[in-house]
């Protein structure tokens, strides 16, 4: 299981977890590089992370005029459908799926949908989240979301163990491009939430680094 501890003087407690897939994942709204990492503390969010998966050439899908101009349908990334493995021990305390995985966002179409983002928010944390799993564990409850549709393996109440399968990478949710997001909290409902610091393998990545497991 993971443990939460806290430095003595350093400053708040810390969930230590494993990095939640295999194979090569770009770091991206590290903490390690800013807090609130995602530029709010809304939702308890401040110390979450992104990892996005990219190919053997350490890039996720390639950027072409065409994707500059029009949203892009989320198979066209190296990482979409890749599976989601628990980063910690614990007890599955939420579990959404049925959120259909829309197309991706970048160039021109990411400020069109950057400007829909207000409504999402409004709408509460699972139009954010999209289909997630919430783990609870040794020092609070860690979140994996943006996760494709169909594709958790875990239900709620279920005991799962570090490196299981719950689910497949997707484009579900507040998310531009497939993609992972991770935040672990202090309690439920996340509306009322405090976020918790994490680490993965006793460091915390920085913004564009690769990552493997």
């Amino acid at each position: 299981m993971a443990l939460a501890h806290e430095a003595k003087g350093v400053g708040p407690v810390t969930i230590e977890l494993t990095l939640p897939f295999a194979g090569a994942w770009q770091v991206r709204n590290s903490p390690a590089d800013r807090v609130p990492s995602h530029g709010t503390t809304r939702f308890a969010s401040a110390h979450a992370i992104d990892f996005v998966p990219v190919g053997g050439d350490e890039r996720t899908a390639p950027l072409t005029w065409r994707s500059l101009l029009r949203p892009e349908p989320p198979e066209r990334f190296p990482g979409f459908g890749r599976a989601i493995v628990s980063p910690v021990a614990g007890e599955v305390v939420g579990a959404h799926d049925g959120e259909p995985d829309h197309p991706a966002h970048r160039g021109l179409p990411s400020l069109g949908y950057a400007l829909t983002q207000g409504r999402r928010a409004a709408a509460g944390w699972p139009a954010l989240a999209g289909n997630h799993v919430l783990i609870r564990c040794e020092g609070g409850v860690v979140a994996l979301c943006h996760l494709q549709r169909g594709s958790l393996t875990v239900t709620v109440g279920e005991q799962v163990r570090t490196g299981q399968p719950v689910g497949r990478c997707g484009n579900s949710g507040n998310s531009t491009e497939p993609h992972v997001h991770v935040q672990a909290i202090d309690r439920l409902p996340v509306e009322a939430a405090i976020a918790v610091p994490m680490t993965f393998g006793g460091r915390l990545p920085h913004n564009g680094e690769v990552v493997e497991s």
